[in-house]
């Protein structure tokens, strides 16, 4: 095996937090309790994906809080809340006192855009303003501007007896604006957000410039390496510019022979849409990695986009039970990190 010329300083993994509408309780406390194995296991980061009106986590701030009181190490994020469903000054203190609560663990991954079949929900989600809602960069940088402590308002001081008003979101919790990501898919997003001092998640999914031959590892390198030009070039940046990677891994060394069919089947049903551009924006999908842990460090030190990192959000598969995070959290922790130069952190107690 190679040796790594930027061995991996930060593992992390990502869920969707797939639950059971019959019983949605039950998933949700796995995903806990995976978030909880984490931190045993020495990952340095949890992230969540962001799911409304889908059998996945619809409120990760309220999983993260929950889950900051669960653990006390572990780095806790969203990869990515679409800010096209929140108004960007609640979803600012609800952020911060969750950090606050963490004790300054939370990473907050965003993205913006029209909301996901937007023709079906607009008319609940912002019955008045629907055809007036501006989805684009603006909405992210209002955010980001709160998150910073800025004023909102002029407005501020005491009024009567007990009341006391701030001109800023409140609470406020230093530090989080530098712990702001992108999900960023395009050169052009990935430029702004090096531009607007974000930090950089780029994914499994990429949007190629017209120009571009699709070729998936190629392109996220090229982005990952106009996102660094940009920040340099910035003086927006809070603090060190950071990426990080967020393919689909699934190691098998310590599966069981049913769990290993069953991930190759998912491995398989998912291959199609890897080989050609989807849809009218020419999106390409990242192949996910199966194997041994040994098998996939290859891969990923060939990988044109992983040469480019230091740390990564390994993509758990959507739609696999309990044990099977276990076994691959298991393995990516004991085999597939220390194989890419990664050391686990304070790591505790027995597995459960």
């Amino acid at each position: 095996m190679p040796v790594s010329p930027r061995p991996l300083r930060k593992l992390g993994f990502l869920t969707i937090g797939l639950f059971d509408p019959v019983d949605p309780a039950a998933g949700h406390e796995s995903t806990l309790r995976i978030i909880e194995l984490g931190e045993r296991l020495g990952f340095d980061s949890a992230w969540l994906r962001h799911r409304h009106l889908q059998f996945g986590i619809s409120s990760p701030i309220a999983m993260m809080a929950a889950a900051s009181q669960r653990t006390s190490r572990i780095e806790i994020g969203t990869a990515v809340t679409p800010l096209g469903w929140e108004n960007p000054l609640r979803l600012a203190e609800d952020l911060a006192t969750v950090d606050l609560l963490a004790g300054g663990r939370i990473n907050p991954g965003l993205s913006v855009g029209e909301p996901m079949h937007y023709d079906t929900v607009k008319d609940e989600l912002y019955p008045d303003s629907a055809d007036l809602e501006d989805f684009g960069y603006a909405r992210v940088e209002r955010f980001a501007r709160m998150i910073a402590g800025e004023p909102v308002r002029e407005f501020s001081g005491r009024q009567g007896v007990v009341e006391e008003f701030s001109d800023r979101v409140e609470p406020h919790s230093p530090g989080l604006r530098r712990r702001l990501w992108y999900g960023a898919g395009s050169s052009r997003s990935a430029v702004w957000a090096g531009a607007n001092g974000f930090n950089l998640l780029s994914s499994s999914v990429i949007f190629p410039d017209q120009d571009q031959e699709p070729d998936f590892a190629r392109i996220q390198q090229a982005q990952i390496l106009a996102y660094r030009e940009a920040a340099a070039a910035s003086s927006a940046a809070p603090g060190p510019a950071r990426v990080s990677q967020g393919l689909v891994v699934i190691p098998t060394d310590s599966a069981s022979s049913d769990q290993r069919e069953k991930h190759q089947r998912y491995v398989d049903a998912r291959v199609p849409r890897t080989r050609s551009p989807q849809g009218p924006k020419g999106m390409l999908f990242a192949p996910d990695l199966i194997g041994t842990s040994a098998e996939i460090a290859e891969q990923l030190y060939a990988h044109a986009g992983f040469q480019e990192v230091d740390e990564v959000a390994f993509a758990l598969p959507f739609s696999f039970d309990h044990e099977d995070y276990v076994q691959i959290l298991t393995d990516i922790a004991g085999k597939l990190g220390p194989a890419l130069g990664w050391a686990p952190a304070g790591v505790g107690q027995a597995v459960r």
